[in-house]
């Protein structure tokens, strides 16, 4: 018997934000299915789950046909599902693992998003929200390639909500900043680490254990979530707690050259990965 709810579908929401999203929506009265590669959760939750893979075509078609053919329709997408890369320079991580990053964080937004927006259209209604980061505006050194695909995310949402407008049909990004989940214990490792960079891969990850301590909670980011899935008139762009707040605004506001130096100031980048004669030109 299909609901007569309003129908979610969240993606990666065994843990994390995506688990903190889907119990929150429903709470709020969606019909809410979870997504994950085992299709299970764990323990009680208030939703149902779906096995799906967002890097595999077949595995998001038939995901979404199975939710149409359970309730009919799908009012809610929220595209959560993705990973990182431990803080790692550029160049330490090969071709294939850039393009696996991009697999996942991008283009796994754009396999769901290509499978649910026929069925929204067909309804005249439907909110698509992304999950970004505030790296996606604003760039962490050392953190270049999931910079890369949230900014993809960011151009890729804006544009797609100007085309779908017109059908009923809006897309918003989440922007949260640092956030408590497993996602930072489950980074995954460069796979082409050079030694000049070692005293600044284990200096910034150091900091980066620091950082997660002191993080927001998941249902911090569940609340923006659903503010933006029920606005009567929905922003393209959310921030996500006090953090990323604060970064929005000084990022819009203040000098680039101030941002610069902040940035290289927070994270002591002239004072790490010197060659020794650059170090001795430094304090000379």
């Amino acid at each position: 018997m299909q609901s007569q709810k309003p129908v979610a579908l969240v993606t990666g929401a065994s843990s994390g934000i995506g688990m903190a999203t889907a119990e929150r929506l429903a709470t709020a009265g969606y019909t809410v299915y979870g997504t994950s590669r085992r299709a299970s959760a764990g323990g009680q939750q208030s939703y149902k789950m779906l096995a799906l893979d967002v890097t595999r075509d077949e595995s998001v078609e038939a995901s979404v046909r199975e939710l149409i053919r359970l309730e009919g329709r799908i009012d809610l997408l929220v595209n959560n599902a993705g990973f990182g890369v431990a803080p790692a320079a550029a160049e330490e991580s090969s071709i294939e693992q850039a393009r696996s990053i991009f697999d996942t964080n991008f283009f796994g937004i754009v396999r769901m998003t290509r499978a649910v927006v026929p069925h929204m259209r067909r309804q005249g209604s439907g909110r698509i929200i992304n999950i970004g980061s505030v790296l996606g505006f604003l760039p962490m050194p050392y953190g270049a390639l999931y910079a890369a695909s949230k900014h993809a995310v960011e151009g890729y949402s804006e544009s797609l909500d100007h085309e779908l407008r017109t059908r009923g049909v809006r897309i918003s990004v989440v922007e949260p900043a640092y956030t408590r989940t497993q996602f930072d214990a489950n980074f995954m490792q460069a796979d082409a680490k050079l030694e000049e960079y070692q005293e600044v891969r284990t200096a910034l990850s150091k900091r980066m254990t620091k950082i997660m301590a002191a993080a927001d909670e998941p249902g911090i980011v569940a609340d923006v979530v659903l503010k933006a899935a029920s606005a009567a008139r929905p922003k393209q762009r959310y921030t996500a707690g006090a953090v990323a707040c604060r970064l929005r605004l000084l990022r819009r506001f203040a000098p680039s050259s101030l941002m610069d130096s902040g940035i290289r100031k927070d994270l002591r980048l002239d004072a790490k990965g010197l060659s020794p004669a650059r170090a001795s030109e430094k304090t000379s």
